[in-house]
């Protein structure tokens, strides 16, 4: 338990026997709160930072001191409810059957408990079914006639969202059941699930556009399910997996042979079912889908062990959370043992160069790992690796795979060690490695080809200058003496896009449009553009407030950078360096004689006021009238700052639904007041009708 805590920068309490009754309470307080903020953060924002198995070891603790200390029960206690994913945006709907979770194992030695305790508590033969846990998303699928009538996520396990319109979109739910021996109604328990190859492409999208990644498929299902816009939600090809079915008149009172029938019916039920008669049976299970659920299509993270006879089921019963009749059987994290082929080394637009490990392709969470990041140089040491290496690979978030071991036990006629380079891949210079930093850095930022194109990458972007060409136009561009910076794009013709191979005057017309466009892009974002280092959106923000144009900002010295509020000195020493270097300062005079935008507009400049002068303010929760980053920006408009912690020099917490309760608790604290939009908005004489 001391890694647990450690691993999650979670405190653990005073032991109950060290300072008694009082301890004991100050440790369940702290622990619920623990809780409920991971409840939030895996259901309703979907974006979990702890494993499931911290999640649950926590969660054990929490019931093993609240049975112990009876005397401090909490009806809200995270051991009392299921988590909830309600969005305000959807109608909530009652569930006519609660949607329980399920009690976690992570050993054999657990699982043959729960059979041996069903064994006793029956007294009579049973069957256990048992079913691939696919990792997605929970819904309940209502049929009326044979006829989808309702779609309702989990939520709290008594009410969910209603989110049928989007369920609709999902290729293999059926709107209308076929076949015989369908009850009017019934209650179809399954899975939303992000396909693998789906999910890849979408982050891949998220990445090209700088929006945050996906952590899993299961987040992306989640978020996709709960999107306003069905159109998008079917543009994301989701998948369901169904494996309960629930009502008055089930045609079967085995769970086995009611699946069947389901999938008779046209519900996507897994093949994958099995119905064992014995421990040893189930474990054949669990071996054989540990390894070969790396080759499914869809992400799995264990496996669900039921007993099939419906009516064992109701005698067996539930606790006020889970099934005493079901189990889950949650798998280890997936690593796969390669070997290391090779190590070659990326050079990104800030000339920081990143190690990349190429190995021998293995498969890994349903897709072939062929590369997995390195880090840095202190990364390579640590593991001591050797060209030829028996290597571990995991995914981490299920996203980016890494290594984290080596087996050295089967080292035989490796290669050399692997050292990190000293110079430059692409264009030989030396690098270097400042003394407060892991990163090595290619020092020749003008005619380095790799950070000239990562440059040229970062001006276009959405968030900068939103021009619709990708990597690949980049490069072919750069590659035919076209362009050398961003500011040559402004200077591309027709008859240079359309003499290039395999591009029509379609496309050549579209680019040139997007070019043009870009330059009524605001002042702030052009800034951002630039690839000033360490000046990301927010900061940019704050220096275009501060210096109304971009000689206003090219003159300012070290000293008044660092007077503008959350500048610090290597922010400041980096803007300047920027503007005395003389190829940056040329960079800048080519986009102003281009027409780009280099100061706030008279709009932007009448706007500005003082109403939020020295406050600071913290926005948490979700907003109807405005979205988050729209606030932001309100803030730093009207002179104030905004904050992303809590903490006694915090004014005013900006509050929308579900915010969080480690924010509330901590603010109720410190007496900060806690305001809604619509407050927020009158301080600021802004219309919300």
């Amino acid at each position: 338990m001391k890694d647990l805590f450690s691993n999650n920068n979670i405190q653990p309490a005073e032991s109950p026997s060290v300072g008694g009754n009082s301890a004991a309470k100050d440790k369940l307080e702290t622990l619920r709160k623990q809780l409920h903020e991971h409840n939030y953060n895996y259901y309703v924002l979907s974006q979990p930072t702890i494993s499931d198995i911290d999640f649950d070891a926590l969660m054990q603790q929490l019931a093993e001191l609240e049975k112990e200390y009876p005397e401090f029960y909490d009806p809200n206690s995270p051991t009392m409810r299921v988590g909830s994913d309600i969005n305000k945006n959807f109608v909530q709907v009652q569930h006519r059957y609660p949607m329980l979770s399920l009690q976690n194992t992570y050993t054999e030695e657990e699982i043959a408990d729960f059979f041996n305790r069903v064994k006793r508590s029956l007294n009579e033969d049973f069957e256990i079914v048992c079913e691939l846990k696919f990792d997605g998303t929970s819904i309940s699928l209502v049929y009326e006639n044979g006829r989808l009538s309702q779609a309702i996520t989990r939520g709290d396990g008594k009410q969910g969202d209603d989110v049928t319109a989007n369920v609709r979109t999902v290729r293999n739910i059926p709107l209308v059941l076929k076949g015989d021996n369908i009850p009017g109604y019934v209650e179809v328990r399954g899975e939303i699930l992000m396909p693998w190859s789906v999910f890849e492409e979408l982050n891949r999208e998220r990445e090209s556009q700088e929006e945050p990644l996906f952590a899993n498929p299961r987040n992306a299902a989640s978020g996709t399910l709960k999107m306003q816009d069905s159109k998008v939600v079917a543009a994301r090809k989701l998948e369901s997996s169904v494996y309960y079915l629930m009502g008055e008149g089930l045609p079967s009172d085995s769970h086995f042979e009611n699946m069947e029938l389901a999938r008779k019916w046209g519900l996507n039920v897994s093949a994958t079912m099995k119905k064992c008669c014995s421990l040893e049976e189930v474990f054949e299970f669990l071996k054989y889908w540990d390894v070969a659920r790396k080759s499914l299509s869809v992400a799995t993270d264990g496996v669900v062990l039921k007993v099939d006879s419906l009516s064992q089921q109701r005698n067996l019963g539930s606790t006020s959370k889970f099934p005493r009749w079901a189990i889950a059987y949650k798998f280890n994290a997936e690593k796969a043992l390669t070997r290391l082929e090779s190590v070659t080394y990326q050079v990104g637009r800030t000339g920081a160069v990143t190690p990349v490990a190429n190995l021998e392709p293995v498969l890994l969470s349903g897709t072939t790992v062929k590369r997995a990041s390195l880090y840095n140089e202190d990364a390579i040491l640590a593991l001591d690796l050797h060209i030829g290496d028996r290597v571990y690979v995991e995914k981490g978030g299920e996203i980016i795979p890494k290594i984290t071991g080596v087996d050295k036990e089967a080292r035989f006629l490796i290669g050399d060690k692997v050292q990190f380079v000293t110079r430059c891949p692409d264009c030989d210079t030396p690098l270097i490695r400042n003394e407060d930093e892991a990163v090595h850095y290619c020092p020749n930022s003008e005619n380095c080809p790799p950070q000239i194109k990562g440059r040229i990458e970062h001006f276009v972007t959405r968030r900068a200058m939103n021009i619709t060409m990708g990597p690949e136009t980049i490069g072919l561009l750069y590659d035919k003496g076209l362009i050398r910076d961003a500011a040559d794009l402004y200077a591309l013709q027709f008859e240079d896009l359309v003499s290039l191979e395999r591009w029509a005057e379609t496309s050549a017309n579209n680019l040139l449009a997007s070019i043009e466009k870009s330059k009524t892009v605001p002042y702030e974002r052009v800034l951002f553009a630039l690839g000033i280092r360490f000046v990301g959106e927010t900061v940019a923000q704050k220096l275009a407030l501060a210096f109304h144009d971009i000689d206003l900002l090219a003159a300012a010295t070290v000293e008044k950078l660092t007077s503008v509020e959350e500048i610090g000195d290597r922010i400041a020493r980096s803007v300047k360096d920027f503007f005395e270097n003389p190829g940056c300062a040329d960079f800048v005079n080519r986009l102003r004689a281009h027409g780009l935008q280099f100061q706030l507009s008279e709009e932007a400049l009448a706007a500005r006021t003082d109403k939020l002068a020295g406050l600071t303010v913290v926005i948490s929760g979700t907003f109807e009238l405005h979205s988050r980053d729209e606030y932001k920006a309100m803030i730093l408009q009207h002179g104030g700052k905004n904050s992303g912690s809590v903490s006694k020099n915090t004014d005013y917490i900006l509050a929308g639904e579900n915010m969080g309760p480690a924010k509330l608790e901590k603010a109720e604290k410190l007496g900060i007041k806690v305001i809604d939009e619509k407050t927020f908005l009158k301080m600021l004489d802004c219309s919300f009708l």
